[in-house]
């Protein structure tokens, strides 16, 4: 459904957020009424926040399956004894799972990351060298059990995130994946908006290999430190920040800016760190037995669409890229005599004929300032306006979130324009 009246939208927009929420995202997400705070670190996505989310979805999914990841859905709800062969269900190692009681007796766990579930499937269907490489991946809420939770929708202790992991005969075809994801991960901030501030940046690879890769995302918000080098668009993060590590990069610290930054996506080399807990083996061309190779790959959406409002809103409000933005164009009208009424539908109707997606300020009682305060903070991509004084000048006034002034045009100019 590409449209949608106002008046008929259940959520309102608010002059003030919540008093304990400090973090831009969070205050103007909710003053525009696309979440709720249930608590801290918990949200609800109203209509208008659940449409930025769907897009942000198709986005990353489009991207997934151009490299040959295959979309399941795991199940939230975990087995004991599959994370007791990592040791990840001792609380000593792993302090943020949710746990609950089974009525019948044991214990589940809510997700809060997918290695184990999906290699604990992946055995079950892997055998010969001729079932590889798999790359799965999912969309799902995950629950972390934080001590305490800031920064709005940034770091929550239940959000919506998209993990694919790669399943591979050798370490060269894993990095042949890897190459790919990289890609593919630039592709998808390009697409949301904030390519031009997300830098890839080298972070600590554990024990499998070198370094793993994040995707940082420049604003003064961000929890973590990195240091860009502008000319080649390297980054490094502070945990890395070693002259041996500079040196192996070929980065001269003078030349390094140290920004501050959100972590919008990260991949990792996992090798058989969890292929052999699961003993997840193949057998290869001579009947041989070998570890499947792993890696994993990571997008928060809730938090990417966090980091899209801290990074591209204005003093007024978000200003959505139209990728992602829950609308193409709010259409407002001013004033409430007929005339203004009958020629606000009338547009309404030719937009929806016209398959533009469309939300339709058609509230009354409401000032002409209160009405385009709303519509910069919610932050459509273009605004248009019927009013008296549009209409005498022969048409609807026409301007994108980014401009300060717009133009008059008419129906058929204001359908090009957005076709």
């Amino acid at each position: 459904m590409g449209y949608m009246r106002q008046s008929k939208l259940f959520s309102k927009t608010r002059k003030e957020a919540p008093a304990d929420e400090i973090a831009k995202n969070a205050e103007l997400l909710i003053r525009g009424g696309f979440i709720y705070k249930e608590m801290a670190g918990v949200y609800t996505l109203l209509p208008l926040g659940l449409r930025v989310i769907n897009k942000i979805e198709q986005i990353v999914r489009d991207e997934m399956n151009m490299v040959g990841g295959m979309e399941m859905r795991t199940s939230i709800i975990q087995a004991k004894e599959v994370w007791e062969k990592t040791n990840r269900w001792d609380d000593e190692i792993v302090d943020n799972w949710f746990k609950t009681k089974l009525k019948n007796g044991g214990e589940v766990g809510l997700s809060f990351t997918n290695e184990e579930a999906h290699s604990n499937i992946l055995k079950q269907y892997v055998n010969s060298y001729k079932d590889l490489p798999v790359y799965v991946y999912d969309f799902k809420n995950i629950f972390r059990n934080e001590t305490r939770s800031k920064s709005g929708i940034l770091r929550g202790r239940e959000f919506y995130w998209k993990a694919l992991y790669s399943f591979s005969k050798s370490e060269t075809e894993h990095n042949e994946f890897y190459e790919k994801a990289k890609i593919a991960y630039k592709n998808v901030f390009q697409k949301v908006g904030i390519g031009h501030l997300t830098y890839m940046t080298f972070a600590s690879g554990g024990t499998f290999s070198k370094f793993s890769h994040e995707f940082q995302t420049l604003t003064s918000a961000g929890e973590d430190t990195i240091y860009v080098d502008e000319a080649t668009s390297v980054a490094v993060n502070q945990e890395v920040y070693t002259d041996e590590v500079l040196k192996d990069l070929g980065l001269e610290k003078e030349k390094l800016v140290e920004r501050k930054a959100i972590e919008v996506g990260n991949i990792f080399s996992l090798g058989t760190k969890f292929s052999a807990p699961f003993d997840l083996k193949f057998k290869d061309e001579n009947n041989k037995e070998n570890l499947v190779v792993m890696g994993s790959y990571g997008i928060g959406l809730t938090r990417l669409m966090g980091t899209v409002v801290e990074v591209l809103s204005d003093d007024k409000g978000i200003i959505w890229p139209e990728s992602i933005a829950p609308f193409k164009i709010q259409l407002l009208s001013l004033g409430e005599s007929e005339n203004v009424t009958k020629e606000a539908n009338k547009v309404y109707g030719a937009l929806l004929e016209a398959s533009i997606e469309v939300i339709f300020d058609d509230r009354n009682g409401m000032s002409v300032g209160e009405k385009f305060a709303d519509s910069d903070l919610l932050g459509m991509p273009y605004r248009a306006v019927v009013s008296e004084r549009s209409i005498k000048e022969g048409g609807i006034e026409l301007k994108k979130r980014t401009e300060e002034k717009g133009s008059i045009v008419s129906l058929d100019e204001l359908i090009k324009t957005l076709k």
